[in-house]
């Protein structure tokens, strides 16, 4: 079972970053956190754990309305919030990844078709940014 949505963009870190922000807004996602993996890595293991690593920043997204609904019903799903979505390029890679957390993945533990609902609205709009980026990474024709 796959718990994210992943797509690869022959983008660099950087403008990978900037669309997928631009795209999680313009699905009604702000960003809540950001952390910025390598250099934690950095800052705690080294250099050369960073260097290994790669470009990696996980970006909390949170889409006020969902959230809104999935606590109303159930408060506890807070622990489960926000949606992160992974930036990552490795050392000499081609392509950055950008992976998503799969919504519906995330609230199997609840029975209640209202969460269920909003798992399903935050999975249509994070697969709806990730396209977005994918067509705006492609050479025009």
């Amino acid at each position: 079972m796959s718990y994210t949505f992943s797509v690869a963009v022959p983008l660099s870190f950087a403008k990978t970053m900037e669309r997928t922000r631009a795209a999680l807004s313009g699905q009604g996602f702000g960003i809540l956190s950001e952390s910025d993996i390598r250099a934690t890595f950095s800052a705690k293991l080294g250099t050369e754990a960073a260097t290994e690593l790669g470009d990696y920043v996980i970006l909390g997204a949170c889409n006020p309305g969902l959230a809104r609904r999935a606590l109303t019903v159930e408060p506890e799903l807070g622990a489960l919030l926000p949606c992160n979505v992974v930036v990552r390029r490795g050392k000499g890679d081609a392509v950055t990844m950008i992976d998503a957390i799969d919504p519906e993945a995330m609230i199997q533990l609840s029975d209640s078709p209202q969460v269920r609902a909003v798992a399903n609205d935050a999975a249509v709009k994070l697969r709806a940014a990730l396209s977005l980026i994918v067509a705006e990474a492609r050479p025009a024709s």
